[in-house]
């Protein structure tokens, strides 16, 4: 059992103190709004129940027992006091992320891991000196008690057993670390997420597509495949002389990088931010965001059921 202090009770934050529970482990999750504080225990229970409804947790684990093991407390000082693993999960702005650094290097024993769930930022340079060792990014995936995925990155002067124990924590609870050898911005998952979505904005924003057609085509066309194959796997059963002979008569140029889209901005002046907001690229009705995020979680769970049985696809 390792002491965990959770930063930031945010949409990941709430869902990481559950899993470090879940996984053995005493957590103290804090965050620097009040409302966010206040709102996560019914999210946490949320995420539990359906956990409970889907046969994933034994009956212990009671709305009750969950309370006993996650403490929410306002204070960063109280924490953080004892803990033996700081995850980080604070907003993605690096004015903020060094402060809350600074913060814990006044507050902290030598020795204590900072980990990091940023998905896109350098966090290595905002760390102060004396902390680098025992810094490392975890990264989880919405909802990390439901996606296995964890990126775990080191730094330049990251401790190569600092590395070791956070992979071993996480594979211990049952999730499956990914560690690369240095940083890279969007890890693996995430950058070829950004490529999509690069390519989605510009369907959108060049009048080639509709949201649902978008959706549908992902999921009756990419998604189905690439559960038991992967993406590489998936290119073996295709051929691989037919992908070299699509590159070569590829007719159109992949969008560069860019920072904006027109279609994300029209929703977001709209106030249509997502489910937490109600409506987003779609109109997700009067249900609550807990509700939402218990249909999705029961359905996700449903599918990990059948791929257990399904098994994967592995070439050696």
């Amino acid at each position: 059992m390792t002491e965990i202090a959770v930063l930031g009770a945010g949409l990941m934050g709430h869902a990481l103190a559950l899993v470090y529970a879940l996984g053995g482990h005493n957590v103290r999750l804090t965050d620097s709004n009040a409302e966010t504080l206040a709102r996560a225990p019914a999210l946490i229970e949320t995420a539990r129940a359906t956990l409970m409804v889907a046969g994933e947790i034994d009956a212990r684990w009671t709305e009750q027992h969950v309370q006993s093991v996650i403490v929410c407390d306002p204070s960063l000082e109280a924490a953080v006091a004892g803990a033996e693993i700081i995850q980080e999960a604070i907003v993605e702005l690096p004015d903020a992320k060094r402060a809350l650094y600074e913060k814990l290097d006044a507050l902290l024993p030598e020795g204590v891991i900072i980990a990091s769930n940023t998905s896109f930022l350098d966090i290595f340079p905002l760390m102060p000196e004396r902390r680098q060792a025992h810094t490392v990014i975890a990264h989880w995936y919405t909802p990390p008690y439901l996606v296995d995925l964890v990126d775990v990155v080191p730094g330049p002067h990251t401790d190569p057993a600092v590395v070791e124990r956070v992979r071993d924590l996480v594979a211990a609870m049952g999730k499956v670390p990914v560690v690369l050898n240095r940083f890279i911005t969007g890890y693996i998952a995430n950058r070829l997420q950004s490529a999509m979505i690069l390519e989605v904005a510009r369907l959108l924003d060049e009048g080639y597509a509709t949201p649902r057609d978008i959706d549908d085509s992902v999921l009756h066309g990419l998604a189905l495949r690439l559960p038991i194959l992967g993406h590489l796997a998936k290119l073996d059963f295709t051929g691989l002389e037919l992908i070299a002979h699509s590159l070569r008569n590829r007719t159109y140029i992949p969008p560069e990088p860019f920072q904006s889209s027109a279609s994300l901005n029209a929703l977001l002046a709209e106030g249509r931010k997502g489910v937490m907001s109600g409506r987003g690229f779609f109109d997700w009705g009067d249900r609550t965001a807990e509700e939402l995020f218990r249909e999705r979680d029961l359905k996700l769970l449903a599918l990990k059921k059948a791929l257990r049985t399904i098994g994967p696809m592995e070439g050696a």
